[in-house]
């Protein structure tokens, strides 16, 4: 056991020996270059290539690094955004319009910018990695190709200085030419793969940094489109509640007093009644040069007073005599305008009768909006075709 770990021991010792001379004999022979005491094996075209492989490798790290740095940005922006968004969710009372659009658009926001992220990750990012994780073993070779040149140049130098001698050993002549040829050997191997690989290396850069900015830029794409949706969507939602805010700011000014109240009652339970015929106008009493006596005079003042105007008979006349339209439910009169902001909605000015119609399908009544079709329209045209819908709080029941 002793021999086994003094032998093992030697050959460490003999490696560390080879190792060491090696490098003292390349430190000896870079002197001698430095001095123009030797010459040095120069390829300019290895050169060149060597340049462009510094030069690509520095470019990649400073892409991978600056690639990190963005999706670090992401991250962080993600993150604000997501914190933005849950506070509005919190601020977000349950009774306000499109409150679970709301909730909704926070989970689909988050979940674009994971999807983002995630993106750039599996794409851009792992190809820029993959592509840089090459360039150490090759730096490494381009290393050690410079050392087994140095060793070439040494050997040959030796060689040279043997054959030159007065006193020509040829044992060690031939024992210097047998390491020429292996250092060559070993030389030339290395240079030859690393010419073949530098090229090829140096051309793949184009495809990676297109695919990598490529796969980017789709994916920046499509992210901000559908943002801008959620963005749009978010915005539609605030516009229509800053409208409902201002419609019931305005039905609050507009709230009419106690006596309007009890006039409007009045008027309402006058409206319920089935409408009469009003009687026929009284005929205009005959001119006297005397005045009538108290009798014909308190008749006549009776049938004034309680006779209506010809346009009084005419409006209930109309109202009691036209069809309603089919599923008639009742009247409102408008006391608020209102302009149409969409097709499908009424137009209202303030005095405006509605009939107010059943929806075909309940399900698509909105809460505080009605169906209805404009009473002149209706009374001129019997077509139903114009009809809209229009908010409840702008009108007043019949």
């Amino acid at each position: 056991m002793a021999e086994t770990g003094n032998s093992g021991k030697g050959v460490t010792a003999g490696k560390l020996a080879i190792t060491v001379q090696k490098r003292l004999s390349r430190a000896q022979e870079k002197v001698l270059q430095k001095l123009g005491k030797a010459d040095e094996t120069r390829d300019v075209v290895f050169e060149e290539m060597v340049a462009n492989f510094n030069k690509q490798m520095g470019e990649g790290t400073k892409l991978q690094k600056d690639l990190k740095a963005y999706m670090t940005a992401v991250k962080t922006l993600h993150e604000a955004s997501r914190r933005l968004q849950d506070c509005l969710a919190d601020m977000y009372e349950p009774e306000w319009f499109g409150k679970e659009e709301m909730d909704a658009m926070v989970e689909d926001t988050d979940t674009l910018w994971l999807d983002f992220h995630q993106n750039i990750t599996d794409n851009s990012m792992l190809s820029i990695d993959s592509y840089l994780a090459q360039f150490p073993e090759i730096k490494a070779r381009i290393a050690k190709r410079d050392r087994k040149m140095v060793d070439f140049d040494s050997a040959r130098h030796h060689f040279a200085s043997l054959q030159k001698g007065k006193k020509k050993d040829e044992a060690k002549i031939a024992k210097a030419e047998e390491e020429l040829g292996r250092s060559q050997k070993i030389f030339e191997e290395l240079n030859v793969e690393l010419q073949d690989q530098l090229p090829v290396l140096w051309d793949s850069r184009v495809g990676v940094y297109v695919n990598t900015f490529q796969s980017l830029a789709s994916h920046q794409e499509k992210f901000h489109k559908e943002m801008s949706k959620l963005s749009q969507n978010l915005n539609d939602v605030m516009t229509k509640l800053e409208e409902q805010r201002h419609l019931k700011k305005d039905v609050a000014a507009a709230k009419p007093g106690d006596n309007a109240k009890s006039e409007e009652a009045n008027h309402s339970q006058a409206a319920s009644s089935p409408p009469t015929r009003p009687n026929p106008l009284p005929s205009r009493p005959p001119q006297h040069d005397e005045p009538l006596d108290d009798d014909t005079s308190d008749i006549n003042t009776e049938s004034r007073t309680q006779a209506p105007s010809w346009d009084s008979w005419g409006s209930e006349s109309n109202s009691s005599e036209y069809k309603l339209p089919p599923g008639f439910v009742y009247k409102v009169k408008a006391i608020h305008e209102y302009a149409a902001t969409d097709g499908d909605e009424l137009e209202l000015n303030i005095g405006d009768t509605v009939l107010v119609l059943a929806f075909d399908n309940p399900d698509e009544q909105d809460d505080g909006w009605l169906m209805g079709v404009q009473e002149s329209l209706w009374i001129r045209n019997k077509d139903i075709s114009s009809k809209g819908v229009f908010p409840e709080n702008f009108t007043q029941k019949l």
